[in-house]
């Protein structure tokens, strides 16, 4: 596509975590907002409950996004149920939006959510890792899409375009033996040691060892990338800005660009300025009305 065309489209608007600006994350609010926007699709972060249900929470601990303590995949999902997930975020939930009670979910209660949109809608489902169920956790979310009608030919489930993503190349691989290649996205970013250290609490050795995994990680990923065997590349905003002749060959390769978290107004038109294909933002109205030129959404 040459840049006049461009100039005739804009990226997809994922709400990422659904509209995460506006509620606390992976709420019931949040994703119905989200809808509300108009953004054409949604993302959402996976884990598994000790009853192996697939749950929408970013972090593998419940301590940042409730009044919960402890590892996600040590709660049954009663347990979890009873925990408060949208207070922290300090922000007045409409009465349509549901009760404090009801704002954690579920995988298939957000099938519902994007269902009852009564429009074609995306959805982008990252695996989280490390994970204590390993590979396990594809196998359950895949069994649970397939429970809800999903067609792995297509990836589509009813009106829903579904995708998959991970940083973990081990989870992308397997991942692969089920999905076609265009509906995977292999996640990369830089590693901070630093920040590896600082957001986990660790000290200067294990933070060193885990961050040379995750570096290891990150090679295998942009090796994933370099020969095509995923259809998406899913860089952060920040990764887009440092490697600019990385992303520029991966374009130039074929890759779907879904960049993440993309916030500013600045970043938002460098996106645009790139050909990029689907911004994932915590702001999608306002980034919507960035992009509100008159320009087609880039299927």
């Amino acid at each position: 596509m040459t840049t006049d065309e461009f100039r005739d489209v804009r990226p997809l608007v994922y709400a990422h975590r659904g509209s995460s600006g506006a509620f606390a994350e992976h709420t019931r609010a949040a994703y119905l907002q989200a809808i509300a926007d108009g953004a054409d699709g949604v993302e959402c972060d996976i884990h598994l409950t000790r009853d192996q249900q697939a749950v929408l929470l970013h972090d593998a601990n419940l301590d940042r996004t409730s009044d919960g303590t402890g590892p996600v995949a040590e709660r049954t999902l009663h347990e979890l149920r009873l925990l408060d997930f949208s207070s922290w975020k300090g922000a007045r939930i409409p009465a349509e939006y549901g009760g404090t009670s009801t704002q954690f979910l579920t995988l298939p209660e957000l099938l519902d959510m994007l269902r009852a949109a009564g429009r074609a809608i995306g959805l982008a489902i990252e695996l989280k890792h490390p994970s204590p169920y390993l590979l396990k956790l594809e196998d359950r979310v895949l069994d649970v899409l397939k429970a809800e009608g999903w067609d792995p030919d297509t990836s589509m489930l009813d009106g829903i375009k579904v995708s998959f993503m991970s940083f973990s190349p081990d989870s992308v691989k397997h991942l692969l033996k089920s999905v076609p290649a265009e509906a995977v996205c292999q996640l990369v970013d830089d590693v901070n040691v630093e920040e590896i250290r600082e957001e986990l609490g660790l000290g200067a050795l294990t933070g060193g060892a885990l961050a040379n995994v995750m570096k290891a990680a990150q090679l295998e990923g942009m090796r994933i990338l370099d020969d095509c065997e995923v259809g998406m590349a899913g860089p952060g905003i920040d990764y887009l800005r440092g490697h600019a002749r990385t992303v520029r060959r991966w374009l130039d390769s074929g890759r779907r660009f879904r960049v993440w978290t993309v916030d500013e107004e600045g970043d938002v038109a460098l996106c645009q300025e790139l050909g990029i294909h689907e911004i994932t933002t915590n702001r999608p109205a306002e980034v919507l009305a960035q992009l509100s030129d008159g320009s087609r959404p880039l299927r």
